[in-house]
Order: C-alpha cells, then sequence, then structure tokens
C-alpha cells in the first residue's frame, strides 16, 4: 500500500476514534452507559429484582413452588397472615377484621366444649373486613344495564391483546365472603390439579363427597366453556352473609389456622373466572394462572417469562400499616423507623429474568438490583468468616455500604437410622448406644464449616428455631451428643463415643462376638464431585469409631423407593416447614406415620415408633401452645434424643445482601406477602448507581492520542519524502 493511502487510512481511523471519544465523553457527562433502566425508572419509587425460572403456574388452585409464591403473595390474600417481625412466627388478620373463633360442636350440631367426649366438629368463624377492593380488573366492568361488560369479547377486543389490562376500562369489587367459598370449591375440582386437596378431604366436612361428585360433573360439561361453580355447595362450607363464612371441620384441628395463611385459600370472583374462560383469551395464554386477581397489594401487569415480570401497586389497597412493635431482641431498632406507615410503600416492583448467578451479582454490585442472595462463586467475595464462625462482610462489600442479613430456616436436614434394621434399629440399651456414639462422631459442626461457609447451625433436636418447642441455650442442649461448656454447646469427644460403642458391643468398632469390623451401608443420591468430597467426609467421620462405611450412591427415584420400602440403613433426609407447629416436624417420628407400616405412604422415613412418645404425641398434636404443651414437647424431644433414630443434623442458615437505600429488610421464613413492608430510597440510589458506574474513557483518549501522534510522524515523514524526490530530481537535471 501506498504511503499516501496509509496517512488517509490513519487520518480517517483518528478522526472516527476522536468523534467517538468526544460523544462518548459528553455522555460520560450525563449518565452511566451501561444501564438496564431509564433515569425516570431509577429515580423512580420501584424496586429491582430478578427471577432465574419463570413461574410455572400462579392460579392459587395449584401454585406451591417458591418462585411462584414470591409473585402469587404481592397479589392474592387468604385470611390470615404471619406479623412481619414477631417471632415465634405469629399469625393475625389480613382480610379479617378478627382472629377466627373456633366453635366445637357434637354430632347434631349442638355447642359443646373442646373436651368433652361427643365432640364431633370444630366450626371455624371468619369475619371479613367490610370495604376490602379486588385490584382493577376488566372482569369486573359493567355496562349501563349492570351486564358484564368484556364478557363476550370481539375479534376486536382480541386484536393485539397481551395483557387484560391493554383493555379499555377496569373497575372493581369488594370481596365478600362467598369469594373465599369459591376457592374452596375450586380446590375440590380434580381438574385443578390442587396439591392440597386430598389433606382438606380429611378435615373439612363434606369436601370428599363434593369433589367427586363436581369433579364428574366437570368432566361431563364443555372443557371450553365456564364452568360455574356457584350453585354447587360444600356441606362443610357456610356464607352466613357477605362477611361472614363458617368452615366446618373434623374432631380438633388447630393446624387448620395455619392453612388459612396459605393462597390455596385466597379469595377467588367468579367474574374473574368467567372472564378467563373466554376461548379467545384461552389462545393468547391469558388466564388466570398467568394474570391472577386479588385484593393483595400489587397486581400483574406485564407478565413475559422471557424477559420480565412487573407489579404494580393496587391504587385502592385496604387501610394496612407497618408494624409499631415486637421486635425481637435481636432485631435493630431501624426496622421501626416506618412504623404506622400505610402499605404498601413501594410504588413499583420489576423482575428481570436472569438465568446465570454471575450477571446477577455483577448487576447487584453495580446497583442495578437492590438485593441479591450469595451463591458459591460469589460467597469469597461477599462474606468473610472469622475464626469464631462468625459471618460478615469483606472489605469491598463494607465499602459500598452493602448490608447483610442472615437468619436460621425452620427446616432440618438428618442422617437417619432404620429403626427396623437388625444392626442399627432397636430400642434397648446397647442399640441406643451404637446410635449415640455414631451421632458423637459425626461433626456437624465440622460439615457446616467445611460444605456450607458457615451457613448453618448443629441441630439439638427435631424442632428448628422460631417453632414453639425449640429451647435455646444451656436447657435446649442434647446431652447425650453436647455438653454445655463457657456459654455454648460443645461435641462429646471421640472418646466418649469409643466408650459407648464399646457397651454397646462394639469395641473399638469391631463385633464383640465375631471380631469382625462393623460395616454399615449409607444409601445417598451422589450425581457430582461435590458429593464425591461429602460422601469421602462421610467416610471418614464413621472411620473415626472403626466402623467401615459402605456407600451406595443411586438415583433419587431408586432412593426413595428403598427409603418406602426399609431397605435403606442409614440416609440423610431433610424437612421444611409447612407451617410453625411442633407437629409439623414431630409428625415424621410418630409411629403410624412409619413408611414401612403404610405401605410407603407415611413420612416416617426412619420407621420409629416409640409408645410413650406417640402417646404423647396424640396428646400435643390438637393442643394450643401452652406451658402444658412445651413441657409434653420437651418430654417427647428427651425420649427421641435417647432412642437417637436420627443424628440431628442442621439446621440451614439463609443469607441475603442489600444496599442501603433498601430499607426495612428482615427474613421471615414463611411469610411470602413482604414486599409491602420494605421500602426504597430512590435518590440514593440514582446517586450510588451514577458514582459506581463512571465510564472508564482513559484509554479510548490514549488511543485517539497515539492515532494522532502516528498521523503527525507519517506526515513529517512523507513530507520529508516528497522534498528528497524534489531535490534528487533537480540534481538529475
Amino acid at each position: 500500500m501506498k504511503l499516501k493511502s496509509k496517512i488517509k487510512m490513519l487520518f480517517e481511523g483518528a478522526r472516527f476514534v476522536l468523534l467517538g471519544a468526544a460523544t462518548l465523553g459528553l455522555v460520560a457527562c450525563s449518565d452511566q452507559w451501561n444501564t438496564p433502566y431509564t433515569n425516570e425508572q431509577v429515580a423512580s419509587n420501584t424496586l429491582f429484582s430478578a427471577f432465574s425460572a419463570p413461574p410455572k403456574h400462579l392460579d392459587p388452585v395449584r401454585s406451591y413452588s417458591s418462585n411462584e409464591w414470591a409473585i402469587n403473595a404481592q397479589i392474592l390474600e387468604p385470611p390470615l397472615q404471619y406479623h412481619y417481625l414477631k417471632r415465634p412466627y405469629t399469625l393475625e388478620p389480613l382480610t379479617l377484621s378478627k382472629m377466627p373463633e373456633v366453635r366445637y360442636l357434637n354430632q347434631q350440631g349442638e355447642p359443646v366444649l373442646a373436651t368433652d367426649a361427643d365432640l364431633a366438629y370444630s366450626e371455624v368463624v371468619l369475619n371479613i373486613k367490610p370495604g376490602i377492593q379486588y385490584q382493577p380488573h376488566p372482569a369486573f366492568v359493567k355496562d349501563e344495564q349492570g351486564a358484564l361488560r368484556y364478557a363476550a369479547l370481539s375479534a376486536k377486543d382480541l386484536s393485539g391483546l397481551k395483557s387484560p389490562f391493554d383493555l379499555k376500562d377496569q373497575s372493581s369489587r369488594e370481596l365478600v365472603a362467598a369469594d373465599y367459598a369459591y376457592a374452596i370449591k375450586r380446590m375440590a375440582v380434580r381438574q385443578n390439579h390442587s396439591p392440597i386437596l386430598d389433606s382438606m378431604n380429611e378435615h373439612i366436612v363434606g369436601l370428599a363427597e363434593f369433589s367427586e361428585q363436581i369433579s364428574e360433573q366437570r368432566t361431563q360439561a364443555d372443557s371450553d366453556a365456564f364452568f360455574d361453580l356457584r350453585p354447587h355447595e360444600i356441606e362443610g362450607i357456610k356464607v352466613v352473609n357477605d362477611y361472614e363464612l363458617r368452615i366446618r371441620l373434623h374432631g380438633v384441628y388447630p393446624q387448620f389456622m395455619y392453612w388459612l395463611s396459605m393462597n390455596f385459600f385466597a379469595p377467588v370472583p367468579w367474574e374473574v373466572m368467567q372472564f378467563y374462560a373466554q376461548p379467545g383469551l384461552v389462545d393468547l395464554n391469558i388466564s388466570f394462572d398467568t394474570f391472577p386477581v386479588g385484593t393483595g397489594p400489587y397486581r400483574l401487569v406485564e407478565n413475559n417469562p422471557n424477559r420480565r415480570m412487573r407489579l404494580q401497586k393496587h391504587p385502592n389497597y385496604q387501610p394496612q400499616y407497618y408494624p409499631n412493635d415486637s421486635l425481637a431482641e435481636n432485631m435493630p431498632s431501624s426496622l421501626l423507623a416506618d412504623a404506622g406507615k400505610r402499605l404498601p410503600m413501594i410504588d413499583e416492583v420489576v423482575y428481570t429474568l436472569e438465568k446465570e448467578n454471575v450477571p446477577y451479582w455483577n448487576k447487584f454490585l453495580q446497583g442495578y438490583y437492590d438485593a441479591s442472595g450469595v451463591s458459591a462463586d460469589s460467597f469469597d467475595q461477599a462474606v468473610q468468616v472469622s475464626v469464631n464462625g462468625e459471618l460478615d462482610l469483606t472489605g469491598e462489600m463494607k465499602t459500598k455500604d452493602i448490608q447483610m442479613r442472615s437468619s436460621v430456616q425452620p427446616t432440618i436436614f438428618y442422617l437417619a437410622f432404620n429403626m427396623l434394621d437388625e444392626v442399627v434399629g432397636g430400642y434397648d440399651e446397647k442399640a441406643q448406644k451404637l446410635r449415640q456414639a455414631i451421632s458423637i462422631a459425626v461433626n456437624y459442626e465440622e460439615f457446616i464449616s467445611i460444605f456450607m461457609n458457615e451457613r448453618g447451625l448443629a441441630a439439638q433436636g427435631p424442632i428448628p428455631p422460631g417453632i414453639f418447642g425449640h429451647v435455646d441455650g444451656e436447657a435446649g442442649v442434647n446431652p447425650y451428643v453436647h455438653d454445655w461448656h463457657e456459654g455454648e454447646a460443645r461435641r462429646k469427644s471421640l472418646e466418649t463415643a469409643r466408650q459407648l460403642l464399646a457397651e454397646a458391643g462394639y469395641p473399638e468398632g469391631r463385633n464383640q462376638q465375631t471380631g469382625r469390623p462393623l460395616q454399615l451401608n449409607y444409601d445417598a443420591v451422589a450425581t457430582g464431585p461435590d458429593d464425591r468430597s461429602r460422601m469421602d467426609w462421610m467416610r471418614k467421620q464413621f472411620e473415626q469409631l472403626g466402623i467401615e462405611l459402605m456407600i451406595r450412591s443411586t438415583d433419587y427415584n431408586r432412593f426413595q423407593d428403598k427409603v418406602r420400602k426399609g431397605d435403606a440403613q442409614i440416609f440423610f433426609w431433610g424437612w421444611n416447614a409447612d407451617y410453625p407447629d411442633p407437629e409439623n416436624f414431630l409428625f415424621l417420628l410418630y409411629g403410624p406415620n412409619s413408611s414401612v407400616a403404610t405401605n410407603g405412604a407415611g413420612i416416617n422415613s426412619s420407621n420409629y415408633a416409640n409408645p410413650e412418645f406417640d402417646r404423647l404425641f396424640e396428646q400435643i398434636r390438637t393442643m394450643e401452645n401452652t406451658p402444658e404443651r412445651m413441657a409434653k414437647l420437651q418430654q417427647m424431644i428427651d425420649i427421641a434424643r435417647q432412642d437417637a433414630p436420627w443424628i440431628w443434623g442442621l439446621h440451614p442458615r439463609s443469607l441475603s445482601l442489600y444496599h442501603s437505600w433498601y430499607k426495612n429488610v428482615w427474613p421471615n421464613s414463611l411469610a411470602n406477602n413482604t414486599i409491602k413492608y420494605l421500602a426504597i430510597d430512590a435518590e440514593q440510589r440514582a446517586q450510588k448507581q451514577a458514582q459506581w458506574n463512571q465510564p472508564i474513557v482513559w484509554p479510548l483518549w490514549l488511543t485517539a492520542a497515539i492515532i494522532l501522534w502516528l498521523i503527525i510522524w507519517a506526515r513529517r515523514v512523507y513530507r520529508q519524502r516528497q522534498q528528497q524526490r524534489v531535490i534528487t530530481g533537480d540534481n538529475a537535471s
């Protein structure tokens, strides 16, 4: 290429770079380049979050996954909710004027006492607050004659429709008792696939019979037409008037109150179901399953599962206020800064699809997401662990004024012994000591440190913190595995475990009669390298006692089958609270729930059966949370600790980070409708985003300077060469 052409190319490149640098420099003065939001969005009272997997179902009759409830709980309102701040977890009215009243009746429907022998039913009375309005929706719009305007959408109405809110008009109406009854009727229809129908059939009077009849009628009806449930009645459900609903239960079942806080019991207006039953909307995937309607603080106005979901504040939300008391000892007083303020405090919530952890984490650090969990990839960058096992933020996080919240989950993971096994099972003293020895040797404090980055708490029994019956401190220590020393629980020594093992008939891990090493089988689901390291760790725990642990790895389906049939000897299992009651954990050890005894249907996978434990369980399962119940619970826990059907394992700890502009954050593992309590300082967020995302333009300016210097140098060389040619030409002439 000729030198002149090269110079021309250098000049054009320099002009392009200089123009680009000047343009970007102007942009840098006004805004950051990489923001996914407009300036107006950042400055607005909007919460920015993300989802990694689109919710499959938002219809409350069948929705049960945590990612679904994270959305649904902001839209729907069952009768009760959990108090945001109180611990232990406490129910309170949500759409009710007071807590439900419970009456006890005999077979003839006459009032009796809870202790009377002829008690046959419990009747739960719900009194609904007047004036609660549904979120505005086209389904409620009426024409001048009082008929529902959008009950028969035309082709013109449906053209270009992406959500129900694209229709011109929207309206609302008041919540009434019949809406709660309608929700229970929908639950009964088998075609709606409610995951709790079989459980409720056992408790709600007449529900099982109604379900069988209504499901058959639904089968015979036109599947594309609106199936109106209003003319059909359930024996145990009575709508007294617009503001009173009565639900009759078989016998005594106090845990039903917890079910009333779940979205399965959220009200369903019949007008909405009729609206969504229109074939044109079904074809457009606009349904109650994609755009649910409720009385909650937010409504779902955009549902694009491949990109974004968006909630907007309910303009006529019922008067609800931020709590003004009930802080526990470990809660900061700043949680009451907004005490008494009207809820919700955030106007809009935007969820963006983020399939990978790394982009989510990076955007959180840039301030584009208001909160984030802590994945294994980001743990070391975010959290440091002290020599005492305490979690704290790293310097990088503190510099950004990022906050951390951590809480122990109402969950237990445990190592179960099959109590029907001829080696590790049984109830005599030697069998107890064998299991106690192994319980000491399997060091779950070490497991939590190695595999969970200290995100867990070694369990002392079956009931997690936050659940009635759990006791902290010295009184709550398992005396067969731990000692209380200098204000903390310390695992007993291996010498103690070896002594117990010898007393069980296995000195140094060998059978006293045969002299052979004790071999035990550990059934597990292990598929990856992380699982292998855990299996190696588990094997070493048993080796400390001279016991040979044989790992029997299999797929999850085969594993479940072995557990149900009682073919597993030792295995790892877990349970998360459905509701905050000790019965929800102790029934895992109740003899009649034995998996083998019930042909695999029972949830007592260790097949534990102690008559005294079972007798006490049958007493506490229907008791209120009184000192008498607490005393019986402690008796049960002491029995189970001595029998040791489980190595009690651990309670996992959740860990979340959030920015300083995100207010009132406090973990509540059982409440899902918590966004209404949160607040955003949008001005601070905008300032921080601008500060953290200033573009780095000096490399561009440096490149431009180098190119400019090259142009000057090239021009000088070119001129010198031209002058030489002129001189050479003159000399030649």
